[in-house]
């Protein structure tokens, strides 16, 4: 549990707060409308008291930014995924965990506080908390909501990747939704204590009294097993993101899902962040998935958290921008690529395009092109993107067409300005690369 303490679940992206007035009226009209409906990912729901979904909240459902090309949330999951995948190997070689990332975010209540053993009159159910679609069904508030029906389903490795809704101010370190990752883990007594002739002699389970550091249900040997095997699996993760020199350290938690349960805090910049909230499954979940003969582990973090850190982001609410001053500093292929975000101005960008016909007789090369904007747009321009490239059939000449983007970092630019500047990128061109402009 992380935040303010009323909502129930793993590390999220930043610590949760009140809801704002605003929001509450809309909430409120939301709920008046009874008779209509609301649709969710092609899914329709009827209205009732307890909707209190908006059309702007509803507009972020679908935008999957864990999903998104080179979006530094996707290349967070995608390291994540690859760490899980290396370090857990079927008998063959073969990446134990599944991947679960495009499940429907509307989720019943069932789902979302029973299946994880989260009392009736749990404060984290208030409808101030979560964003209701009707009595029955909301926008999921973790992903933990999938564990009962994933391990019902046969799998027992996998991760759940997805977007949660828990109702936030937005302002630099809140917003109403963000993004989970989820990991799980079930063995078998083999795979706790490895193969023996005689198995009979090792146990997952035996009776006894529930303490701080035992369920009651679990025998004490595999119990600090599975807790060496979450840890070592954990701290191999956050050393691996954040650095081999990184100082990490383990506090108590508590989770309704897990028990006992920890939370992982690193030490960034003079300051120690709790990263991800974990802990070894409640029983009680697995035998009500119609599991008898496993014990297991699970671990949530929150994937705007490691990006902010991981890169230096400052505001939440860039990760839905789509500027591209923003996104263009995350353009790489390799995860792994290091870089610390730079800050974007926040004045509004001017886009012009430029196309022209490559020299026939000459050798055209882009660097030039590149060198020459810099040299004529100087620090107006911010980005330059080759955006489509034609050969004519007939006359066998070759365009380029590049998207210009400019921006003054101290002050709003006018198009006027922008113009004067363009064409005198568009003239210099011509003269001393040979092009011809279109």
């Amino acid at each position: 549990m992380t935040g303010s303490g009323m909502v129930v679940g793993w590390a999220r992206g930043v610590p949760g707060c009140r809801l704002t007035h605003l929001a509450r009226l809309m909430s409120t009209k939301a709920a008046s409308t009874n008779g209509t409906k609301v649709d969710v990912l092609g899914r329709e729901y009827v209205v009732d008291p307890m909707t209190n979904v908006t059309p702007h909240l509803l507009s972020h459902v679908g935008r999957d930014l864990h999903l998104q090309p080179r979006h530094p949330l996707r290349h967070v999951a995608q390291r994540v995924t690859q760490y899980m995948y290396d370090r857990y190997l079927s008998p063959r070689g073969n990446p134990l965990f599944s991947v679960h990332s495009q499940l429907h975010p509307a989720v019943t209540t069932h789902q979302n506080f029973d299946s994880l053993l989260i009392p009736k009159d749990h404060v984290s159910r208030k409808k101030s908390d979560n964003f209701y679609i009707n009595e029955g069904h909301l926008l999921r508030a973790h992903t933990s909501a999938h564990q009962g029906e994933l391990i019902s389903m046969g799998f027992d490795n996998f991760l759940v990747i997805g977007d949660v809704y828990r109702r936030d101010e937005i302002d630099a370190s809140h917003y109403p939704v963000f993004h989970q990752l989820e990991g799980m883990r079930l063995c078998t007594v083999k795979e706790v204590y490895g193969a023996h002739q005689n198995m009979d002699e090792y146990c997952l389970f035996e009776s006894g009294e529930r303490t701080d550091k035992l369920q009651g249900v679990h025998s004490g040997e595999s119990a600090r097993r599975m807790e060496a095997d979450l840890k070592s699996c954990l701290l191999g993760l956050a050393t691996t993101l954040f650095g081999k020199e990184a100082e990490v350290r383990w506090v108590d938690a508590y989770f309704p899902f897990t028990h006992p349960s920890w939370e992982l805090e690193v030490l960034l910049n003079g300051e120690w962040v709790e990263v991800l909230g974990c802990g070894i499954v409640e029983q009680e979940i697995l035998l009500n998935a119609g599991v008898e003969d496993k014990i297991g582990w699970a671990f949530g973090l929150g994937l705007e958290r490691w990006a902010m850190k991981l890169y230096g982001i400052p505001d939440i609410r860039l990760f839905w921008s789509t500027d591209s001053g923003f996104l263009s500093q995350f353009e790489f292929d390799d995860p792994a690529t290091k870089v610390t975000y730079k800050s974007v101005s926040k004045y509004k960008q001017c886009i012009n395009d430029i196309s022209f016909w490559l020299p026939k007789d000459m050798e055209y090369e882009a660097a030039d092109f590149y060198d020459l904007v810099r040299t004529v747009g100087g620090p107006l321009v911010e980005q330059v993107n080759l955006v489509d490239t034609f050969t004519h059939p007939k006359k066998g000449l070759t365009s380029h067409c590049y998207r210009l983007v400019y921006r003054h970092m101290e002050r709003v630019l006018t198009q006027k300005e922008v113009n004067v500047v363009h064409k005198r990128i568009e003239e210099t061109a011509a003269s001393s690369l040979g092009v011809s402009i279109r």
